[in-house]
């Protein structure tokens, strides 16, 4: 299952997340008991769920009021107390994760250390409420175990008045947390994304992409923000299915007519060992009619340089093309092992099997585990792979 965030058309915040995860199946009463009560060191909260409608979405709200406010703490006395809170390890430890980005960005922003912070945004009950609001339905629904993707952010747009004056949108603060991540300007001029939910949504996210993948969708959930724009104020979280995977490569080629084959050869098994996905050899004729070889080289990216390096160094070629970051798309895969007795002995045989929207579309035995059990046995190797079957 691979769980999509989708905060793209009006932003996050950490009560939009809490009202799309009940939505999709998380238990409103006892989130409501939680989040009052781990948020009572911090300033009594009262928090109420309700559904509503936003510009023709229904969705969730979770509605969080501050009705009693405490002085902000430094950030060590703040994380000792979240420490001493009753609450599963997990959510403890992953809210303390969240609490230190939002607490490294105000200090980063405001030329402090961490142990200097004092700031409103970590201290306030309400942000309190929010994230373990927000891990306690996470965790509840079993998504700590599932695939989490983060589609960009709208931010919004214009200016904000805050403690610190009159500020751009997206706050300082936000542009820090969301540095390794997509976000856009818009769609109105208003603050969209809230640093406690862009810390949120960078602690829950495994990756980060421009657009769904190729997915199924099963359940949607909308949490509903508190402002009402010309547009559905909502965060939607979709709970899918896999299809297919996709991921970026690279495509590595140059024209090869000098070598021979067993230098062709040596060349596979260097760029295997360099970390290359696939290598192949086409021939092809070259410029005045020469016999040639295309040799062709898919690699992730972080292989490129080296691949790169291996090719020069083997090839002696003085141009390589590269076309990079060309999507493809995967089967999900997963490996099963399987023991056989053949001639009186047991082997075991690593499957390879291929998954598109939850049926097998291939299933085949990896060639090493055949190759030993022919030389051991001394069986031809196509005998072998019928015995596997």
């Amino acid at each position: 299952m691979t769980i999509i965030i989708d905060p793209q058309g009006s932003g996050i915040a950490g009560n939009m997340l809490i009202g799309a995860f009940v939505d999709l199946g998380a238990d409103a009463d006892e989130l409501k008991q939680i989040m009052e009560s781990s948020a009572k060191e911090f300033g009594k909260v009262n928090v109420n769920f309700s559904k509503i409608s936003k510009h023709g979405i229904e969705s969730t709200f979770c509605n969080v009021e501050m009705v009693e406010h405490k002085h902000s703490i430094n950030f060590k006395e703040f994380i000792s107390k979240i420490e001493k809170l009753e609450l599963d390890d997990k959510i403890k430890t992953t809210s303390i994760n969240i609490f230190k980005r939002i607490a490294e960005a105000e200090a980063k922003v405001h030329g402090k250390s961490l142990e200097e912070v004092h700031f409103h945004e970590v201290g306030a009950s309400d942000a309190v409420a929010d994230v373990i609001g927000s891990l306690y339905a996470y965790y509840s629904l079993g998504y700590d175990n599932q695939k989490i993707i983060g589609l960009p952010i709208a931010v919004g747009g214009g200016r904000v008045n805050t403690t610190h004056g009159i500020i751009p949108v997206p706050v300082p603060a936000v542009v820090e947390i969301l540095k390794e991540a997509n976000m856009v300007g818009g769609p109105v001029d208003s603050e969209l994304a809230t640093p406690t939910g862009c810390a949120i949504y960078m602690e829950l996210c495994d990756e980060i992409k421009e657009f769904v993948p190729m997915i199924k969708a099963e359940k949607v959930g909308y949490g509903a923000g508190r402002k009402d724009f010309d547009h559905p104020n909502v965060l939607r979280i979709i709970e899918s299915s896999e299809i297919c995977e996709s991921d970026e490569i690279d495509v590595i080629e140059t024209n090869i007519d000098h070598l021979t084959g067993e230098e062709i050869g040596y060349l596979f098994d260097v760029l295997l060992d360099a970390g290359a996905s696939d290598v192949s050899i086409t021939p092809i004729i070259m410029k005045k009619n020469r016999q040639g070889s295309l040799l062709k080289v898919i690699s992730k990216k972080d292989k490129r340089e080296i691949i790169l390096d291996a090719i020069f160094k083997e090839t002696g070629s003085l141009g390589i093309r590269i076309a990079p970051n060309i999507h493809r798309g995967i089967s999900k895969r997963e490996f099963e092992k399987k023991t056989f007795m053949i001639n009186g002995k047991d082997y075991e045989v690593t499957f390879k099997i291929g998954y598109v929207n939850g049926e097998i579309i291939s299933k085949r035995p990896e060639y090493e585990d055949l190759k030993r059990i022919a030389e051991d046995s001394g069986l031809p190797l196509k005998e072998v792979k019928e015995l596997v079957r």
